[in-house]
C-alpha cells in the first residue's frame, strides 16, 4: 500500500516510519503493483504503445504518462502526476529518477537512450549472476548485454543472487574488479541504489566470488 504522510511524504507501509501516523492512502496494493509494471514498461520498453515520446536521455513528463495511462486503462481516470512520483520516490531499488515534472527509468532499457548517469562513487567490487552452465564461458569471453542495452551489475553478492534467482535457484556469482577495470578505461555508470551499468566487462576483470566474510567477531 502506498500512502502519504502530511509531514513526512510518501511511504509504503501501514504507518509513517517517521511519526507513526496512518497517513492517507494513495494506491492500494493492486493498483501499486499494476501501475508500477505499466510505468516500468513505458519508461524502459514501449512508450510508443501509449502514444508517448521520451527525450534522448529517457525523460517523459509525468503528467503526459498519467494522462496516457488513464486513457488506456479503465479504472484510472483519477490518476495524476503525483501518484507516479510517489511510486518512483518509494521504490526500494531506485528504478526511477524524477526531476521537476519529468521521470525516467535509471536502468533496464531495451530502447536506445543516453542516460548521462554519474560515474563516481563506484564500489571496488561489483557482482553479476550466471548459471553454472554459463560460468565457464562468461569467464572466458566476458560479460556482454543480452536482452538489454547494457550489462547490469549489482552492488553486493546478495543483490546479484536476488537478480539471478529468476533464472536459477542457486546462481553462480561473478565478481568484477572495478578498480582495475576503471583504471584501464572501462566506464561504469551508477544507476539505481543497487545497480550499476557497463557496456561490457572483459574477462580479465572477472572471477568467481568467494564465500561471504563474517560480519562480526
Amino acid at each position: 500500500m502506498l500512502k502519504e504522510c502530511a509531514q513526512h511524504g510518501y511511504f509504503r507501509a501501514d504507518l509513517c516510519p517517521v511519526c507513526g501516523q496512518s497517513g492517507r492512502i494513495l494506491l492500494n496494493d493492486r493498483e501499486l503493483d499494476h501501475l508500477g509494471r505499466v510505468l516500468t514498461g513505458i519508461l524502459r520498453h514501449f512508450p510508443d504503445r501509449y502514444g508517448l515520446s521520451m527525450d534522448p536521455h529517457g525523460w517523459i513528463p509525468l503528467s503526459e504518462i498519467a494522462r496516457a495511462i488513464g486513457e488506456r486503462h479503465r479504472g484510472y481516470p483519477w490518476l495524476k502526476a503525483h501518484h507516479l512520483a510517489a511510486i518512483a520516490e518509494t521504490d526500494a531499488k531506485g528504478r526511477y529518477e524524477v526531476r521537476a515534472d519529468r521521470i525516467r527509468a535509471t536502468y533496464g532499457h531495451t530502447v536506445e537512450v543516453d542516460l548521462d548517469l554519474p560515474t563516481d562513487a563506484i564500489p571496488d567490487r561489483l557482482y553479476f549472476p550466471v548459471t553454472e552452465e554459463e560460468a565457464a564461458l562468461v569467464l572466458e569471453v566476458g560479460l556482454k548485454p543480452v536482452d538489454r542495452k547494457r550489462v547490469h551489475l549489482s552492488k553486493t553478492p546478495d543483490d546479484a543472487k536476488a537478480a539471478g534467482a529468476v533464472r536459477s535457484p542457486n546462481p553462480v556469482i561473478l565478481e568484477v574488479d572495478t578498480v582495475l577495470a576503471r583504471s584501464n578505461g572501462l566506464v561504469i555508470l551508477r544507476a539505481g541504489r543497487t545497480v550499476f551499468l557497463a557496456d561490457s566487462v572483459p574477462p580479465e576483470y572477472l572471477r568467481r566470488a568467494g564465500p561471504a566474510e563474517p560480519s562480526g567477531p
